[in-house]
C-alpha cells in the first residue's frame, strides 16, 4: 500500500487549456461503463431462508444500460475561459476553476486524472438552508435536488458520486462531509458504487458550540465518509499535540523540565517509570476534535458554511503528495483549493454559483499576493464556464475560434475542409457570422453560403437542398434574401431552404433542452449573459476615511439584480479584494451596495469593485482619488 512518503511516478494533469474555450472533443473518452459498478455480490446475496426478499444491490437511480444517463443525459458544451488570473509562472500548467453544473463538467473531464476529491455538498436539511447566494442556477439546481425527498437528494447525488470515481487514479480518495440528516442514507449508496471493502474511515468532525436549549442532546458532530477507489491508497499518519488536563493529578501525558512529552507507566511490583512519547504528537484518530471558525477568525470570508482550513489541512496531508490533484465540485467559499494551493497540491474546483466563483477566485489570489507566492512557485489558474457563456468575450474572440465555439454549442461538427460551409448538423451544412454582434448578416452572406451548398457533393447526388446560418443578428436584406431562395421552391430546381437562426436564442438551444427528463430541467442550460456597467462613486467623510457607491450600476440581463459586490481598495494587477469587502451582506443578508475605508496612508489610490448579478453576468469598474 504506497504511503505519502513514496513518489508517485504518473503524471497529473487538469486538462488542456487552449484560447478562449476548450472543446468537448479534446477532453478523454468519458464513457460511462469507464468504471463498473463493483461486484461484491456475496454481501448483497438476498437472504434465503426467508423466502423472496427483495435486496437493492444497487445504487438509487441506477440503470443498468444507460448508468445515471438514463435521468441526467449527457450535455457537451464547451468551456469559456472568462479570465486568467496570472503568478508569473506561464510555463506552468494552470489550476481550473469551473462555474457551472458539477455533473455536465465533471464528465467532460479525462478519467483518472484526480488523485484525492473532497466534497461538502448541499445537506439534507432544507431548501433554504442551502440557498446562499441566491444565483438562479443555484435555484434551479436546488429544486432539483429536493424533488421526492431523501430518494430524490440520493439520486442527485449519486450520479456525481459515480463522476468522481471514474475521475479517480486507482489509488484516489474521496471524503464526503455530511451532517446527521443524511449521512447513513448515503453511506449505503456509496458502498454500491464505491465497494463496501473500499470504505476506509467515518470520521466524526467534533465542535463546540453555544449551548442551546432543547428536549435532545445537542449536536455537536458531522460525520466524513472516506473511501478509496481501491484496495491500494495514499496515506500518512497525522498528528496532533499532547495535552495535559490542568490541575488534575492523573493526566494522561505530561512535560519534564525539559519540555519532553512522558507518561506514567506502572507495571506490578515495580515503581512508577517514564515512557517518553514521539515528538510528532499523538497519533490522529477517526474523531477531530476541530473549532468551527469563530468571528474574528482571519481565514473568515463570511461565507455561511464556510469550513475550517484545518479540516482541510488534515485530510489534503493525510491522503495526497505535493503535485498530486486535488478537486472539490461543491468549492463554496473556496477552501478546498486554497489550503490545497497553500500545501503545493494541484487542484480543481467547481460551483454552480457564479458569486461562489467570484469569492474562491479573489481568496486564492489574494493568498498567493499574501503568503503562498512568497514559498514555492504558483501556477496560474483559469476561470472557465460552462453553459452560461460572457458575450462581450465571445465577440472578441478570432473568427475562427468563434465558428468553432459556436458549432459545439449547437451540436455540430467543424467541417473545415469545404468552403464556405463551416460544419455540419447531421447530413446539414452549417454557416457561422462574426463573433461582433453589431455585423449582422447581410444579403451577400446568404448568397454566398448558397452558392457554397450548390457545390457540394450531397446537392448533386442526393439532392441536397437544406442550410443552417448562425448569426447574433441578420439584417433585413439577409432575410429577404434567404426568404426569395425558399420561393425559387415553387418554379425553379435551383432553391435553397435556408434557416436562420440567432445564436441567443430558444431555437439555438433547442438540441438541449430536448434533453431533459423528468429528473433532470436543461431549459436553462446554454444561455449567454451580459456584464453590469459598474458605476463607481466615492465621498470623503473624514480624514483618509471615504465612502464609496455602487448603486448607479446598470443590471444589463433582462430581470436580473445585484446579489454581490467585492472591493479592492488597493488595486494593482490583478482583482484581490480587501478582507472583509468579499462578501458583505445586510442585516436581512442583502448585498450591500456602499462601503466605508479608512485608508492607512494617504495619496494617490485606485480603487475596484466587481458586481455579480444573478444570471451570472460580472462587470469590474475602477477609479482613482487623492486620498488626504
Amino acid at each position: 500500500m504506497p504511503n505519502q512518503d513514496e513518489e508517485d511516478q504518473s503524471a497529473s494533469t487538469t486538462g488542456p487549456v487552449k484560447g478562449d474555450f476548450i472543446a468537448p472533443s479534446e477532453v478523454a473518452d468519458v464513457d460511462e461503463r469507464a468504471d463498473a459498478l463493483p461486484q461484491q455480490e456475496e454481501f448483497w446475496r438476498p437472504p434465503t431462508r426467508f423466502g423472496s426478499v427483495p435486496v437493492e444491490k444497487e445504487p438509487l437511480g441506477w440503470n443498468r444500460r444507460k448508468g445515471f444517463r438514463k435521468l441526467y443525459p449527457a450535455v457537451y458544451l464547451p468551456f469559456q475561459v472568462v479570465e486568467r488570473v496570472a503568478f508569473g509562472h506561464p510555463d506552468l500548467e494552470p489550476n481550473r476553476l469551473f462555474w457551472g453544473d458539477n455533473l455536465h463538467v465533471m464528465r467532460q473531464l479525462p478519467s483518472e486524472s484526480t488523485d484525492l476529491i473532497y466534497l461538502d455538498p448541499p445537506f439534507f436539511s432544507g431548501r433554504q438552508y442551502n440557498v446562499i447566494f441566491g444565483d438562479q442556477n443555484e435555484l434551479r439546481s436546488f429544486s432539483d435536488i429536493w424533488e421526492g425527498g431523501m430518494p430524490g437528494y440520493l439520486i442527485w447525488l449519486n450520479a456525481r458520486l459515480y463522476e468522481m470515481k471514474r475521475l479517480l487514479k486507482k489509488t484516489g480518495s474521496i471524503y464526503v462531509h455530511l451532517d446527521w440528516h443524511a449521512s447513513h442514507y448515503v453511506k449505503v449508496e456509496m458502498d454500491k458504487i464505491f465497494g463496501v471493502s473500499n470504505l476506509r474511515n467515518e470520521i466524526v468532525w467534533y465542535y463546540r458550540r453555544y449551548t442551546a436549549s432543547s428536549r435532545m442532546f445537542q449536536k455537536l458532530h458531522d460525520c466524513i465518509l472516506w473511501y478509496s477507489k481501491g484496495s491500494e491508497w495514499s496515506f500518512r499518519d497525522q498528528y496532533e499535540p499532547y495535552s495535559e488536563t490542568a490541575g488534575k493529578a492523573d493526566s494522561h501525558y505530561k512535560q519534564d523540565e525539559t519540555g519532553k512529552w512522558f507518561r506514567w507507566q506502572k507495571r506490578k511490583g515495580q515503581e512508577p517509570y517514564k515512557v517518553f512519547l514521539k515528538e510528532d504528537g499523538k497519533k490522529v484518530g477517526d474523531v477531530w476534535p476541530l473549532q468551527h471558525i469563530n468571528a474574528s477568525a482571519a481565514e473568515r470570508i463570511g461565507y455561511p458554511t464556510q469550513k475550517p482550513e484545518a479540516l482541510l489541512e488534515r485530510i489534503i496531508q493525510a491522503s495526497s503528495n505535493e503535485g498530486d490533484v486535488v478537486a472539490d465540485f461543491f468549492t463554496g467559499g473556496g477552501t478546498t483549493a486554497a489550503v490545497a494551493q497553500r500545501l503545493g497540491r494541484r487542484w480543481i474546483a467547481c460551483d454552480q454559483s457564479r458569486v461562489a466563483v467570484a469569492i474562491t477566485a479573489d481568496r486564492l489570489t489574494r493568498q498567493v499576493e499574501e503568503q503562498t507566492g512568497k514559498l514555492f512557485p504558483v501556477p496560474d489558474f483559469t476561470v472557465e464556464h460552462w453553459g452560461v457563456y460572457e458575450t462581450r468575450r465571445l465577440a472578441d474572440m478570432p473568427s475562427q475560434q468563434f465558428r468553432a465555439f459556436v458549432l459545439k454549442c449547437f451540436g455540430a461538427v467543424d467541417e473545415e475542409h469545404q468552403a464556405g460551409i463551416h460544419g455540419m448538423k447531421g447530413a446539414v451544412p452549417v454557416w457561422v457570422g462574426e463573433p461582433n454582434p453589431k455585423k449582422g448578416v447581410t444579403a451577400q452572406d446568404v448568397q454566398d453560403f448558397a452558392n457554397a451548398i450548390r457545390k457540394t457533393l450531397r446537392y448533386k447526388q442526393d439532392n441536397l437542398r437544406d442550410g443552417i446560418m448562425l448569426a447574433w443578428a441578420f439584417r433585413q436584406d439577409a432575410m429577404d434574401a434567404a426568404e426569395r431562395l425558399r420561393r425559387l421552391e415553387q418554379t425553379d430546381l435551383n432553391f435553397i431552404r435556408l434557416d436562420q437562426v440567432r445564436i441567443d436564442s430558444l431555437r439555438f438551444r433547442e438540441h438541449v433542452s430536448a434533453l431533459s427528463t423528468d429528473h433532470a430541467d436543461y431549459e436553462n442550460f446554454l444561455t449567454f449573459v451580459q456584464p453590469p456597467r459598474v458605476e463607481v462613486g466615492h465621498k470623503r467623510i473624514a480624514a483618509r476615511t471615504y465612502r464609496f457607491d455602487v448603486s448607479e450600476t446598470v443590471v444589463m440581463n433582462a430581470g436580473a439584480k445585484i446579489i454581490n459586490v467585492q472591493w479592492d481598495f488597493d488595486y494593482g494587477k490583478r482583482f484581490s479584494s480587501t478582507p472583509g469587502y468579499s462578501f458583505v451582506r445586510g442585516a436581512k443578508k442583502e448585498p450591500q451596495l456602499q462601503a466605508q475605508y479608512e485608508f492607512p496612508t494617504a495619496g494617490r489610490k485606485r480603487i475596484a469593485c466587481k458586481v455579480q448579478d444573478d444570471m451570472g453576468g460580472e462587470g469590474l469598474g475602477t477609479a482613482e482619488i487623492e486620498v488626504s
